[in-house]
C-alpha cells in the first residue's frame, strides 16, 4: 500500500470519528451549543481546525451528517414502497414514512444519536430550511407523501401542508424522546422500535384523517 493510500485512509477515518463526534454533541446540546474545538476533542483530534479542514462550514458538517445516515433510510423505504405497489391504504402509506426511520434506528443500536441530532436540527430555523430542502431531493420521500395525499383526495390543499408539518414534527420528535430514553435507560425502558413504529403510524395515520371543519372544506 502506498504512503498516498495510507493517507486517504486515515484521512477518512479521521472524518468519520468528527462525523460521529459532532453528532452526538449536536443530539445531545443543540446545534449551535457546540463548537468545533469542542467536536475535535471528543473525536481526539489536537487540532482544533480538524472540522474546518474536512467539512468547511456548519452546514456542510450538517448535510454530511445527515446525508451518512439518508442512504440507508432511503434503502428502507424504496423497500417499502415496492411492497406497497398501488395501494390505496393510507396506513401503508403513512408506514413509508415512519419505518423506514424507525428501522434505521434499530439498527444503529444502544445508544444512538441520530434521532435527537434531526430533531434538534429540525428545530433550528437555518437548519431547518436545509434539512427541508435536501428532503424533497429524495424521490422515495415525495413518492410516500404524494401516496398519503392520494388516499385523501378531498383534503384540501392548506390542510394537506398543515398535516405534512404535523406528521414531520409528530415522527421526529417522538423518535428522538424514544431514542433518549432507551439511551438513557437501557430497552427495558421503552417499546422496541418496530412496537413503537406501528404505534406511530396509528397516530399519524389518524392525524391525517383527522375531521376538517365545514367552513374549511373545499379551500384550497
Amino acid at each position: 500500500m502506498t504512503v498516498l493510500a495510507l493517507s486517504g485512509d486515515r484521512s477518512e477515518r479521521t472524518r468519520e470519528t468528527l462525523l460521529t463526534a459532532a453528532e452526538e454533541l449536536f443530539a445531545e446540546r443543540g446545534m449551535y451549543a457546540v463548537s468545533n474545538r469542542q467536536i475535535s476533542e471528543k473525536a481526539g483530534q489536537r487540532n482544533n481546525a480538524a472540522v474546518c479542514y474536512h467539512f468547511g462550514t456548519r452546514t456542510d458538517l450538517l448535510r454530511a451528517i445527515e446525508t451518512k445516515h439518508r442512504t440507508p433510510i432511503e434503502s428502507h423505504r424504496e423497500r417499502v414502497l415496492a411492497e406497497l405497489g398501488d395501494s390505496t391504504d393510507l396506513h401503508g402509506w403513512v408506514g413509508a414514512l415512519v419505518r423506514p426511520l424507525t428501522d434505521h434506528l434499530d439498527e444503529l443500536g444502544i445508544p444512538s444519536y441520530y434521532g435527537r441530532f434531526a430533531a434538534q436540527a429540525m428545530a433550528d430555523p437555518s437548519c431547518r430550511e436545509v434539512l427541508k430542502k435536501d428532503a424533497l431531493a429524495s424521490p422515495q420521500l415525495v413518492l410516500a407523501m404524494n401516496g398519503i395525499i392520494r388516499c385523501l383526495p378531498d383534503l384540501p390543499k392548506r390542510v394537506q401542508f398543515e398535516r405534512i408539518v404535523m406528521a414531520r414534527n409528530l415522527l421526529m420528535h417522538t423518535c428522538a424522546e424514544h431514542e433518549g430514553a432507551l439511551a438513557a435507560h437501557g430497552p427495558s425502558a421503552r417499546s422496541p422500535w418496530p412496537l413503537a413504529a406501528e404505534g406511530l403510524t396509528d397516530a399519524i395515520a389518524g392525524l391525517w384523517q383527522a375531521p376538517v371543519r365545514t367552513r374549511d372544506r373545499g379551500k384550497a
